[in-house]
């Protein structure tokens, strides 16, 4: 049954049985301080402004009976599939793997790893954890995707300009349709993620849409058209 969500370039319609809400990386290894974010030298609090519209999105989602998939970005203890030229970019003492008030960041297993309390998957919700940017890269997601059918997706999470634009390109070139929910996705960065939500749009949706929470919420909820 066909659902209609103002967008932009146009609107973006789906069939819910087909489509997958996905949220990316709200961890708190980005999220909260003393993770890899703010070992990076940037402000947390400005990731924040995404947690209430994805809260909305999953809540909406859930109810539409659409299949809810969340990813982690993080390595293997041993450190094997993080490269070095990733594992170099913080000084020493702040580096990926190093001890934290989370524990090693972004190490699968640790505290930092997480997604964040108010965002917590529901039992029988797909984790998938990623070594890298995209979600499809070095991941099970696209036979996931396949094997139930899938070929839209809701797309939220951080950050828009890394994690959130890379999936939605790599999801561009398989063939699936994205919507990305902008309040829905932050950085920290503003005009990166201005920046990177006009660049998935522009061109007559060149990557895909992009809209609101509120509006693809209500599509969600209302009856089929």
């Amino acid at each position: 049954m066909l659902r209609r969500i103002e967008a932009l370039p146009g609107p973006f319609t789906f069939e819910p049985e087909r489509t997958a809400t996905i949220v990316i990386d709200m961890q708190r290894d980005f999220l909260e301080p003393g993770g890899f974010g703010a070992a990076l030298g940037n402000d947390v609090t400005r990731l924040h402004t995404a947690i209430a519209p994805c809260a909305a999105l999953l809540a909406a989602s859930r109810a539409a009976g659409l299949l809810i998939l969340h990813t982690r970005e993080g390595h293997r203890p041993d450190l094997g599939d993080c490269p070095p030229a990733k594992l170099t970019r913080s000084p020493p003492g702040m580096r990926i793997g190093d001890p934290g008030p989370m524990g090693r960041i972004l190490v699968r297993g640790e505290a930092g790893h997480d997604i964040i309390p108010e965002l917590a998957p529901l039992p029988g919700e797909i984790v998938l954890d990623k070594p890298g940017k995209g979600a499809f890269w070095a991941t099970d997601l696209e036979p996931i995707l396949r094997h139930r059918g899938i070929e839209a997706l809701l797309v939220a999470g951080v950050t828009t300009e890394v994690c959130v634009s890379t999936t939605v390109r790599e999801a561009n070139d398989r063939g699936f349709r994205c919507a990305v929910i902008g309040d829905a996705c932050a950085s920290y960065f503003p005009e990166f993620h201005a920046a990177a939500l006009a660049m998935i749009h522009a061109q007559g949706g060149i990557f895909g849409w992009v809209a609101t929470s509120s509006a693809a919420t209500a599509a969600l909820r209302e009856s089929p058209a």
